[in-house]
């Protein structure tokens, strides 16, 4: 027999409601297969007579793990049948939220959007421009002791910030422009004014947090080695999927951390709560070994340390202390994408210099001291350097040339030990030769550096920013240098050196040595101004070799064993676990095409000049690596072409895989 639509036989459809509590029994609402989700809601609410606010739920269907979110569509559409298992429950809950400064705070977070938009509302609520650099990750596993009852960590509520002038953005595709928050005059932005409460609050996101007790730090998990930091980045979200889907819980906890290194428009003005928490992420990575520096380097990141934390104790808000020197401060944070493309690429200037070389040949066979140096005659051209074993033959043929586009580049430097070496990592078919070059004074090595570095990204020396890079390089060089007033400076009985370097330093030297180091290197940075510190703090972390690499334990397509695979902002790195080096370097401008066979979890990338590679993940979810890899294309894109609206169609298409599409 034909039945009308509206005459199709009804039944039964069971319902969990949220807020009828946990023991409550699902409700039965009587059904047909043409009724839309719209009129199911309807139903329910309509069953429930409950007197609320209904317009934040949504149905939550349990066995497909899924929203259903299209009301317009019906029950026979969506696949919605009698056995289906639904929950009515709120779009938005409370999340517990870790920020890299160590607060721990409770809003409510969008569970049913993809974690791309959710981290979007996050950052609208907490004034964090470009927020598709930050993700969300699971935090590491913390001992729970039993004397340790007491010590529950604070936790700061905002769960109370209206929904309608915040967060409810992240229900939409459309975002306000970065840096168009309301704010006040005092730079707080609106919905932190309403109570001192909230005002507190954002005081702790906008000034640096005092520095950790060493025994906090030593508590802490601290990579040992490449292979401890890939269990690092298993941890990270997926950015296609919605909270809910990835088994997050209200009231779960949740890491928000920087996760691509492309830091754009850094702007003090807008940037405050950002700028704070980039550095505080920075700081960690120092204080945990995340990062490795030298000594010197160590002792500086201390000293800056130091003064940030003796500004930051008498900061407001509102304060625009040393503001006049921030321009220049700005200027020397690196802040664009690496290997942008420039202009300049024709030959017109060329460097000439006497100089000690390890060859790649040598450095196999002799151990690496000064008697190892060989001195040849160094001509820098393009992006290549070619080394002759005299200046007087120069003029013919050289002993050999190496192209360093592709190179990694890395400091090997000793000040108190007039050490001035640059470590280099060449491209070559077999792999990478490794070769290193001993300059004569600070000089020599800044200008060989920068310009080490400009032809490492396909620069010449022709780029405006050699001259910056030359400078950058120098004042970094004197920031580590002995101040000559440093014997006159007073020992600060508050300041609590331990907290200010890593423990590998705490184990090395006494309290007391430490201190006398870290007020030398403080001379030198004691007239900068907050801001123009932790920019300063930024740029330097920023050149350290390993800045920025994310590590992940995989096996390559015909290989036994397993390898390191490092993801930069502008190349992929091949790193060998029996010597923990670079054995070849991938750059994305001359990557073709990416792929996924999702069917066997395997990564496939072609390059220029039929290169080809492929490789599972051994620890990590292939999507991760996926979206990494996605994700730094799409910040190259976004460099390129500014914009002050978020593509966030393009990065679920490149980061997404087939699940987003």
């Amino acid at each position: 027999c034909h039945c009308e639509p509206d005459k199709m036989a009804a039944w039964d459809l069971s319902v969990t409601v949220e807020e009828l509590g946990p023991e409550a029994p699902p409700i039965k609402i009587s059904v047909t297969s043409d009724l839309h989700i719209g009129g199911v809601i309807f139903k329910i609410v309509e069953k429930t007579q409950l007197q609320c606010d209904w317009s934040d739920h949504a149905l939550w269907w349990e066995q497909k793990q899924q929203w259903v979110l299209r009301t317009s569509w019906t029950l026979d559409k969506c696949g919605i049948h009698a056995d289906a298992r639904l929950l009515f429950t709120p779009q938005h809950k409370a999340l517990r939220l870790g920020l890299p400064n160590g607060v721990t705070l409770r809003l409510r977070a969008c569970f049913s959007s993809p974690v791309f938009r959710t981290v979007h509302g996050i950052c609208q609520l907490l004034n964090i421009r470009y927020p598709e650099e930050m993700s969300l990750l699971r935090p590491v596993e913390e001992k729970k002791k039993k004397k340790d009852k007491d010590s529950a960590e604070d936790e700061y509520d905002l769960t109370g910030v209206p929904l309608t002038s915040v967060i409810l953005l992240s229900k939409t595709r459309s975002y306000l422009p970065p840096g168009s928050v309301p704010v006040l005059n005092s730079g707080m932005p609106v919905h932190f004014a309403d109570s001192p409460k909230t005002q507190a609050i954002y005081k702790m996101l906008v000034v640096s947090q005092p520095s950790p007790s060493p025994e906090s730090i030593a508590k802490l998990y601290r990579p040992a080695s490449k292979v401890d930091k890939t269990h690092i980045h298993t941890r990270w979200l997926d950015s296609s999927r919605c909270l809910l889907q990835q088994g997050v819980q209200e009231n779960d906890k949740l890491w928000l951390r920087f996760k691509y290194y492309t830091f754009h428009d850094m702007e003090p003005k807008y940037d405050g709560v950002r700028l704070t928490q980039l550095y505080e992420q920075a700081r960690w990575a120092i204080l945990l070994e995340d990062n490795d520096c030298t000594e010197e380097e160590m002792m500086l990141f201390g000293a800056l340390q130091y003064h940030i934390g003796k500004l930051s104790l008498s900061q407001e808000v509102n304060s625009c202390q040393g503001m006049e020197d921030l321009e220049s401060a700005l200027e020397s944070l690196e802040v664009k994408m690496v290997g942008e493309n420039k202009s300049a690429d024709v030959l017109v200037r060329a460097y000439c210099d006497l100089m000690y070389l390890i060859s790649p040949c040598i450095l196999t066979l002799l151990k690496l001291s000064l008697r190892d140096y060989k001195q040849y005659w160094f001509k820098f051209q393009d992006t290549s350097i070619f080394y002759y074993k005299s200046k007087d033959e120069s003029y013919g043929e050289p002993i050999q040339q190496m192209n360093l586009k592709g190179c990694e580049v890395a400091p090997d430097v000793n000040i108190a030990g007039q050490k001035f070496c640059i470590r280099l990592l060449v491209p070559a078919p077999e792999g990478m030769n490794e070769a290193y070059l001993r300059c004569e004074n600070e000089k020599q090595y800044s200008e060989w550096m920068a310009a080490c570095k400009l032809a490492s990204k396909g620069l010449t020396l022709l780029d405006s920013s050699y001259q910056k890079e030359v400078k950058n390089i120098q004042t970094f060089l004197a920031m580590q240098r002995p101040s000559s007033s440093a014997s006159t400076a007073q020992v600060d009985e508050s300041i609590n050196t331990l907290s200010l370097v890593s423990p590998r330093y705490t184990k090395k030297y006494k309290a007391k040595q430490l201190t006398i180091r870290i007020l030398e290197a403080y001379q030198n940075v004691a007239q900068l101004s907050l801001m123009a510190a932790i920019l300063k703090f930024l740029q330097i972390w920023q050149s350290l070799p390993d800045f920025g690499i994310s590590y992940f334990m995989i096996r390559f397509k015909g290989s036994r064993k397993d390898e390191v695979l490092g993801i930069a902002n502008n190349r992929l790195m091949r790193i060998d676990l029996g010597v923990g080096d670079v054995v070849k370097t991938w750059r994305y401008n001359n990557m073709r095409q990416w792929n996924v066979n999702w069917d066997i979890r395997q990564v496939a990338i072609e390059f220029d000049g039929n290169i080809n590679i492929a490789f599972s993940c051994v620890t990590a979810d292939c999507k991760i690596v996926h979206e990494y890899i996605g994700g730094y294309i799409f910040m190259l894109t976004r460099v390129r072409n500014p914009s002050n609206t978020v593509n966030e169609e393009l990065f679920l298409k490149l980061t997404g895989g087939h699940e987003a599409l």
